[in-house]
């Protein structure tokens, strides 16, 4: 298991992660203050090669809490759960299955966590270029909306990631885990 931190523009995030056999898991809690203050926790595994099985998904603030459970069944069925309690001006979470047909896996916002999955899967850190379909988790409000996103080789340790309107040079590390990804978050290493 390796403990992972990174520290970002609006707070912090901490995972315990486990690799085995072309599957992670991991648990993770992060805390931010856009678009307004709020601690989320999760839970993430996937299947052979690296495909999301099942991201679940607690969010709180302040008179607020919210929870999704995101399944991509093995035969790539994807079901949504989700529960809102409290008052807050942020779209219900959730969001319509049907629109993440072909989707392999989930992209949990404002986590670097997550780009692991395809990067490992396709090689893309040897060489090559390839566009995915994400199950997008939008953070805090835990909106799941489809994703086009297309990640590039750079060079051994940097993978270019691009979707409609945002770029940037991601670096990982060795372990296939992100060490740098602009704007979003750095990893704190002892």
């Amino acid at each position: 298991m390796t403990e992972v931190v990174w520290v970002k523009p609006e707070g912090a995030e901490i995972a315990n992660v486990s690799f085995g056999d072309g599957r992670m898991s991991a648990t993770g809690m992060a805390i931010g203050g856009d678009p307004l203050p709020y601690r989320l926790e999760y839970e993430l595994t996937t299947g052979d090669r690296w495909v999301t099985a099942r991201l679940l998904v607690e969010a709180h603030g302040d008179g607020w809490r919210r929870s999704l459970e995101l399944i991509n069944r093995p035969e790539g069925e994807w079901t949504i759960s989700a529960r809102a309690a409290g008052k807050v001006k942020m779209p219900p979470p959730g969001g319509d299955v049907n629109e993440l047909k072909g989707a392999l896996d989930c992209d949990l916002g404002l986590s670097p966590l997550t780009n692991t999955m395809p990067v490992l899967r396709e090689g893309l850190l040897e060489g090559g270029q390839q566009e995915f379909l994400m199950a997008w988790v939008s953070v805090p409000d835990l909106r799941v909306t489809p994703s086009r996103q297309t990640y590039t080789f750079v060079r051994r340790d940097v993978v270019n990631y691009s979707s409609p309107g945002f770029t940037r040079d991601i670096v990982f590390g060795t372990d296939g885990i992100v060490e740098d990804y602009p704007d979003i978050g750095s990893r704190v290493r002892p």
